[in-house]
């Protein structure tokens, strides 16, 4: 087991044999790290953290420490992490609290940079890039694909929805809505259309991305309200199932959407 003799590990962490764990990592309890999954030097897992196959973990992050929650009490709550992942210096991620569920999850392949940071009870899909500095409050649901510009914040119990784009140096109040750019601080974050370069680069056909354009045309440039609107688009035909994803992520929005 490649554990270097200046890293210390809590005598019940599970370990697999193939994992690697650098210099002055300390690994807390019931830790459990997964196959082919690398920690470089100076990384601190607070304990009671679940960590997959293949993740690479880069110097000096804290991994699973005490949700930033006035209302814990230092009971048992858990971080669960994928597999794939990466996490660049400096990254942060909290464990859950009681009142939030008790769990902070996050899915696989995805890219955290230097010092992004997820606080307690937020839940992450799958192929999610955060860049440097980006944070998630307490409660956020981050959806598969999307993406957090640097130094941008989203604020307690909103969603990203999948293949999300926030724009860098943006604070997010309310739900940002999937396959859409999103850029601006609080009251005056707007969005900017269909993402149809990031969604190219995806390989989505063109017939997906011409019939989200349409929508979008028909929710945000109409002049119709919202539930009008809707009302409209459900009444058309449309091939690409990301027009249902889109639709039912407004009507189950609870904070309300950037629009």
């Amino acid at each position: 087991m490649p554990i270097h003799p200046t890293a210390i590990a809590d005598p019940s962490c599970d370990i697999a044999p193939d994992a690697s764990i650098g210099p002055y990592c300390i690994l807390g309890p019931h830790t459990r790290i997964g196959s082919g999954t690398v920690l470089d030097s100076h990384i601190n897992v607070a304990g009671w953290t679940s960590i997959g196959q293949r993740c690479r973990f880069y110097s000096h992050c804290s991994v699973g420490t005490d949700p930033q929650d006035l209302k814990y009490r230092g009971e048992r709550t858990h971080l669960e992490i994928g597999s794939d992942n990466i996490f660049r210096e400096f990254v942060s991620l909290n464990r859950g609290t009681q009142a939030g569920g008790g769990r902070t999850v996050i899915g696989s392949h995805n890219f955290f940079m230097a010092y992004s940071h997820v606080a307690h009870d937020s839940v992450l899909g799958n192929n999610i890039i955060m860049a440097n500095a980006a944070t998630l409050a307490g409660h956020v649901t981050v959806a598969d694909h999307a993406t957090v510009g640097a130094f941008s914040a989203v604020h307690q119990f909103c969603r990203v929805g999948p293949h999300a784009f926030i724009g860098g140096f943006s604070v997010v109040t309310r739900d940002a809505l999937p396959f859409i750019k999103t850029v601006g601080d609080r009251n005056q974050a707007k969005i900017y259309g269909i993402n149809s370069l990031g969604l190219q680069r995806k390989n989505f056909p063109g017939q997906t991305i011409k019939e989200l354009k349409q929508v979008y045309r028909i929710c945000f440039r109409s002049g119709l309200n919202t539930a009008d609107a809707l009302a409209r688009v459900k009444e058309m035909q449309w091939t690409a199932p990301e027009i249902g994803i889109l639709v039912d992520f407004m009507q189950h929005s609870v904070r309300g959407f950037i629009r």
